[in-house]
């Protein structure tokens, strides 16, 4: 029997499968799903269910439907999608949806994204909570839901709507030709990547795409499908020297973010992306609120007020983002993990049309993308760093004992700032036994000498 409170996080279901929940909790779980759906006032209509390319998606899918289906909803399987094609079609559709996916993490996992109708969010604090009690109710009594299922599930396919709505908010057509190796980790972005870049379903725009681990695959053989960790850029970085291509794009395993490398092969910070597309998205609505996640850059508010935007914190988290992107009518939102969220795309995230700006924003002018990217990129950051700590709220009140001197807040774990604009954020994992690093500051020297001695603390 399956402890759900080991598998419901934050703000999306993840773990091992079989060992930490199965198809019989996948049920459960649609079932639970769509009783919130009817406590939200949600109207009686069908749910969106899809999955990524991991094995065990099909299968959990299937029950999750059966489950939904047991409540009185019709269900619309859309099969294979990467997750922000789950969003479009909850966009488009007006119609709640669950993504399966475990998105970076490592073959064994498999897990689900919810949504509302619309692509608005379900986290802890916005119906997932009450979604794992329901669930878990049914699995503790034994009980499968016991409801007369509505019609047999509608199939659609809409991965060719999701690459015209893309382009038709990104124009591409007048760009000068470049050459783009794309990284798909064997994950959606394989699938994705020909539709919107490519010429399989709509004409072909001046990109030369040059493939990289295009093949459907949820064993991951190349490497793990996640690019915040450098090793798994290292063959993207090659490639892109090799060819002598002017851009490099990686996707996550269910490619809702993307990560960027530039002509000489060197990563561009979801940061700088972030504050390039806030750039472009201003110059469009000036005036308007962009929101960037607690650990970006500091550059990044203050590229946003120089074109005239007002920027906004949040903290870490696709569900908090969204739910301040639509309080505040955001046009965009950007965070250090690189999903990049847009009021065009119903305030949800999707990387692919970060790609798609980042593309044009490069193809629009002349120069190398280094330099592009240099224009957004003014302090040196460390990149996120994890410690496994035991007593994590211990440790990071004795860090903070360490640092009087310096202006405290708590909005997200733990963010000291210093008076040379050097600072760090120190948060815990919602999921694991870890502490989470991240420093920024005006040197690589000054960068280095805080983070080695916050490190040191931390892992005493």
């Amino acid at each position: 029997m399956s402890d759900l409170s080991q598998i419901v996080k934050a703000y999306d279901v993840r773990g091992t499968v079989p060992d930490q929940w199965d198809e019989q909790a996948a049920e459960a779980l649609g079932a639970a799903f769509a009783q919130v759906l009817n406590g939200f006032g949600e109207p009686d209509e069908a749910v969106l269910v899809a999955h990524d390319m991991r094995a065990t998606g099909p299968g959990l899918a299937a029950a999750f439907a059966a489950g939904v289906r047991a409540e009185g909803r019709a269900v619309v399987e859309l099969g294979l999608a990467s997750t922000d094609m789950l969003y479009y079609a909850s966009g488009a559709l007006g119609l709640p949806g669950a993504m399966f996916t475990a998105s970076h993490n490592p073959a064994q996992y498999n897990g689900i994204k919810m949504c509302r109708s619309g692509a608005r969010p379900i986290g802890q604090d916005s119906g997932l909570a009450e979604i794992r009690e329901r669930a878990q109710a049914l699995l503790d009594k034994g009980e499968r839901p016991t409801g007369t299922p509505v019609a047999p599930a509608e199939r659609r396919d809409l991965l060719a709507d999701y690459a015209a709505y893309l382009r038709q908010l990104v124009d591409l057509s007048g760009i000068r030709p470049l050459k783009v190796v794309v990284d798909a980790g064997n994950g959606m972005g394989g699938y994705t990547v020909p539709a919107v870049l490519g010429d399989t379903v709509l004409p072909a725009l001046p990109l030369e795409i040059v493939p990289l681990y295009f093949e459907l695959d949820g064993t991951f053989p190349n490497h793990e499908a996640n690019p915040l960790d450098p090793a798994n850029l290292v063959d993207l970085q090659r490639a892109v020297i090799e060819h002598g291509a002017e851009i490099g794009l990686a996707f996550d395993g269910d490619a809702d973010r993307c990560f960027v490398v530039d002509e000489r092969g060197e990563p561009v910070s979801p940061s700088a992306i972030t504050a390039l597309v806030a750039a472009r998205e201003l110059a469009k609505h000036p005036g308007s609120t962009v929101i960037h996640g607690l650990i970006t850059s500091r550059a990044v508010p203050e590229i946003i007020r120089e074109h005239g935007g007002e920027p906004v914190v949040s903290r870490v988290g696709h569900s908090f983002v969204k739910a301040e992107m639509a309080r505040t009518n955001a046009i965009f939102g950007g965070e250090h993990s690189a999903h990049y969220y847009f009021r065009d795309f119903w305030f949800a995230d999707t990387g692919m049309l970060a790609a798609l700006h980042t593309l044009a924003a490069l193809g629009e002018q002349s120069l190398p993308l280094s330099v592009l990217a240099s224009e957004y990129e003014r302090y040196v950051a460390s990149g996120e760093i994890n410690s496994t700590v035991a007593d994590q709220a211990a440790k990071v009140a004795e860090v903070r004992a360490a640092y009087p001197q310096a202006d405290a807040d708590e909005m997200d774990g733990l963010t000291l700032r210093f008076p040379d604009g050097a600072w760090f954020n120190l948060r815990a994992s919602n999921t694991e036994p870890l502490l989470r690093l991240n420093v920024e500051a005006p040197t690589r020297e000054r960068m280095a000498a805080l983070r080695d001695e916050v490190l040191d603390r931390v892992r005493r």
